[in-house]
Order: structure tokens, then C-alpha cells, then sequence
């Protein structure tokens, strides 16, 4: 387990989704968009190595299109050759690559934020980006992206939770009951992340199609002082 130096900021809210991000419209300075499984961890792999992430919330001829006005390459599906939404694929980029990402959890939040900064949050760099929000603001949201399920509702994402909690345990402030539950369930299992996320639906998922190393890279706590914010639509360190 990493050790979480403490920052002070006012309020800390926690909130899912876009629907959490639209209530908290104008009334945050600084919004963390938390996608552990798997856009956030990606991000902060990209940004960690010098690399620019251009959010997309659409995977078609759109995204290709502003792929091309943006001179930067196009994440494809996971396993296939390049990048992808699996954070592996991102430990080969290198810097000044500029790689738009879709993603209709992360990025489409990323985008739907309305705060004056907005950053992409996960396990391998929460007390580093705790840090950078206290430097950029008094009240906070954490906003965990989660899952969809077929119908297009909200699937809440454990995986998310847990990282949103181990943002707010590096913070410190008065917590609404929501962040308070989102530390709460990250004390609970910090001792022992990498089994937990293996455990967890979104886990199992992915080992399941093969892609254990990248639960194990998102299962990393505070192994990175990386911190992307969003400038301009894009994604840096």
C-alpha cells in the first residue's frame, strides 16, 4: 500500500457518472474523473511518459475523422495492434504521440465536466493527483465513471469506487457521505488491491478475455506522480 500524504481542501463530494458531473455544474473547482478499468489508468500511463490523450466519447467514423483534423493516431479495440482502451498497450508510447481514446465511460465524462480544472484520476497515481486538486481548488468532485449495462444505464464499477476513495484518502476536508463511503470502501481493500480487482466483475471481464496485465497495471497503487489534466480538449502531464 502507498503512503498518502494528506491535502487539505473545503468539501469533497463523490458523485457517479454524468449525472453526478451535471449536478455538481459550476459548483466545483476541480472535478476528478476516475476510469480505473480502463480509460483513466491509460491516460495516466500516456501522460507519464510524455504522450498527449485527446478524449472521444464515439468509437466510429467520427472518431477517425477527429483523429485526422487532430494529427494524432486512433486507439483501435483492445488486443488489436496499437493502442487501445488496454492500459499494456499504452507502456510503448512514447513521448509527444498524440492518441485520441474513445471511450463512452472516461472520456465521455472528461468531456462532460463543467469545472474550471479536470483531471483523470486512478489507483497508480491518487495521492499525486489529490495533490494537484488541492493546488487547484477548495471544492472538489470525484467523479467515478463506472459501467453500462446493455440497456445504456449506469453498471456502478467497483474498481471506480475504490479509486475515487483512494483520491478522497489523500485529501483532506469536510466529505460529503459519498466520499466518505468511496474511502471507506478503499480502506477496505488497500491492503490488498490486486485481488481485489481481479475479483471484481470488471476484473474478471477482462481476465477473462485475456487481458490479466492489465488489471494488474491498474491494481498499482501510487507507483506514479503523473497528473493529466484536460487543456484544450487533450490530455497532459
Amino acid at each position: 500500500m502507498g503512503t498518502h500524504a494528506r491535502e487539505n481542501v473545503e468539501t469533497i463530494h463523490c458523485e457517479w457518472g454524468a449525472s453526478g458531473l451535471a449536478a455538481h455544474a459550476g459548483l466545483c473547482d476541480v472535478a476528478v474523473i476516475v476510469d480505473v478499468l480502463s480509460f483513466s489508468t491509460c491516460v495516466e500511463i500516456a501522460a507519464s511518459r510524455g504522450a498527449v490523450v485527446l478524449p472521444f466519447q464515439w468509437k466510429d467514423d467520427r472518431a477517425a475523422a477527429f483523429a485526422r483534423e487532430n494529427d494524432a493516431d486512433l486507439a483501435g479495440s483492445r488486443g488489436a495492434a496499437g493502442f487501445s482502451l488496454s492500459p499494456a498497450s499504452f507502456l510503448k508510447v512514447r513521448e509527444g504521440m498524440r492518441v485520441v481514446l474513445p471511450s463512452p465511460n472516461g472520456a465521455a465524462l472528461s468531456l462532460a465536466a463543467r469545472a474550471t480544472h479536470v483531471l483523470a484520476g486512478c489507483l497508480r497515481n491518487a495521492t499525486a493527483v489529490a495533490r494537484a486538486a488541492r493546488a487547484a481548488g477548495q471544492r472538489v468532485l470525484i467523479a467515478p465513471a463506472g459501467e453500462r449495462w446493455p440497456d445504456g444505464s449506469l453498471r456502478p464499477a467497483l474498481e471506480d469506487w475504490w479509486g475515487a476513495g483512494a483520491v478522497i484518502e489523500a485529501l483532506t476536508g469536510t466529505c460529503s457521505p459519498e466520499a466518505e463511503a468511496a474511502r471507506a470502501a478503499f480502506r477496505a481493500v488497500a491492503e490488498r488491491l490486486p485481488v481485489a480487482l481481479r475479483d471484481c466483475v470488471s476484473g474478471r471481464e477482462l481476465i477473462e478475455r485475456g487481458f490479466r496485465e492489465d488489471v494488474r497495471l491498474a491494481a498499482e497503487l501510487d507507483v506514479s506522480d503523473a497528473v493529466p489534466v484536460l487543456r484544450d480538449g487533450a490530455y497532459r502531464g
